[in-house]
Parts: structure tokens; C-alpha cells; sequence
């Protein structure tokens, strides 16, 4: 049985890419991330989604070519608003309806961001996408998450990371001491200075009820796990 009633899955672009062959997209992991949201949509959550762009562009391509950070901002937005109609494809194939609204206006493809029209979708039990960031250049995908999940009143976030079990003391990568951290605050994350969120989100959440789920997205039967309450990864939680 879901613990959660509604939550918001937070997904990275890279996610959704195949990387062996330097392309944007992959059909496998497109159906991994597909099923997997069937997973917990069966289980009577409601869900949205916020997915990152950096499969389609990034930061430090922008700085190479020399293009304003604004100017790439918004081209990292519109890139989110690529991969969510890639993962609304993929959803339909699985049999799940779902809307994607964005924060900038591409009225030909997807539906404005309103709140009360987001809640109303997810209670009619459509998935939402949640596209182009938060509609402001110099904020990343995980404050539109933060904001998203707060505006709509979810009551946890799903961070889906690509073979990372959860938030570590260190870099499990260069520093074998690192140990995985199962339960902390988000006060306490940003005193250990913990980079999991960029600080702005972590702002929004931190006097607020959702939790702040991390797991490992490499097995995708943990997104229905971490959904049922199950002690996986790291939760992040307020004080």
C-alpha cells in the first residue's frame, strides 16, 4: 500500500538518453522510466513529474560557444519541455494519461502551467509533466521541483538518480570512506553542505511537510518501493 497520496518525481535527462550512443534520446530507458511511473500509478498515487534537460543541453556547452546565461537558460527550458513530451509518448504506450504544462508558453504543444488546472488533472488521475523549469532563467530544474510539488501540495519528492543509492557523506566515486546517509534534515543537509538540491530549492522546502526522497533509479522497481514507504536511499525531511 502507497504511503504517499500524491507526489512529484524528479528525473534527470540524462535519464532518458543513450549514452553508449551519444544520443538524446533511448527507447529502453524511455519504457524503464514509463514503467516504472505505471508502477506507482498503480498503486493509487497521483503523480507528476519534473525532468531536467541536460541530456539536450547544458551549462557548459552554452559557456563554449559563448551564449549569455540567460539566453541559455531558456534554451535549457525549452529542452524540458522536449523531454516531457518524450516521456508523455512513452506514458501513453503503457496506457497512462497524462498533461504536459509549462511555465513558458508553447501553447502548440502542451497546456500553460495553472495550479488549480494541475490539481484538477491529478485528481481526475492524469500524470502531470511539469515543463520549462520555473519559467525564470538562473533557476535549476530542482527549485522547479520544490516549487511544484509545494504549489500542488504533494507530499513527498522522488529524486530519481542515475547508480547513486542515495545522499553520501562524500563522493562515493573519489573518496572510499563515504558512507550513505539513510535520515537527515534539511537544515542539517545544507550545514554539511550536501549538494543533493541547489540551495534555492532546499529554501522552499525547508518549512514544509514533504519529504525529500533519494534513491537509486538503476533498479526501477524503487520507485514503487520508495512510494510504499519502504527505507531505501536517503530521506530528507524538515527539522
Amino acid at each position: 500500500m502507497a504511503k504517499y497520496k500524491r507526489v512529484l518525481i524528479k528525473l534527470s535527462g540524462e535519464a532518458l538518453a543513450d549514452k553508449n550512443k551519444n544520443e538524446i534520446f533511448d527507447a529502453a530507458n524511455l519504457k524503464d522510466v514509463a514503467e516504472a511511473i505505471k508502477s506507482v500509478y498503480d498503486s493509487g498515487v497521483q503523480i507528476c513529474i519534473v525532468v531536467g534537460g541536460g541530456n539536450i543541453w547544458r551549462g557548459k556547452l552554452a559557456d563554449s560557444i559563448g551564449v549569455e546565461k540567460s539566453t541559455a537558460d531558456y534554451m535549457g527550458m525549452l529542452g524540458t519541455i522536449m523531454n516531457a513530451l518524450a516521456i508523455q509518448s512513452a506514458l501513453s504506450q503503457v496506457g497512462i494519461i497524462s498533461r504536459v504544462m509549462s511555465a513558458i508558453a508553447v501553447n502548440q504543444v502542451c497546456e500553460p502551467y495553472i495550479r488549480n488546472k494541475a490539481i484538477r488533472h491529478l485528481e481526475k488521475g492524469r500524470v502531470v509533466i511539469f515543463a520549462g523549469g520555473t519559467g525564470n532563467p538562473f533557476f535549476t530544474t530542482d527549485t522547479a521541483a520544490a516549487l511544484r510539488a509545494k504549489d500542488v501540495n504533494c507530499e513527498a519528492i522522488l529524486m530519481a538518480k542515475n547508480g547513486v543509492e542515495g545522499v553520501f557523506t562524500a563522493d562515493p566515486r573519489t573518496d572510499k570512506t563515504a558512507t550513505l546517509i539513510k535520515d537527515i534534515s534539511y537544515s542539517g543537509m545544507l550545514a554539511k553542505n550536501l549538494k543533493v538540491m541547489d540551495n534555492a530549492a532546499v529554501a522552499l522546502l525547508m518549512d514544509t511537510n514533504i519529504e525529500l526522497r533519494v534513491f537509486n533509479m538503476a533498479n526501477t522497481s524503487n520507485f514503487k518501493k520508495v512510494a510504499e514507504g519502504e527505507d531505501l536511499g536517503t530521506t530528507i525531511r524538515k527539522d
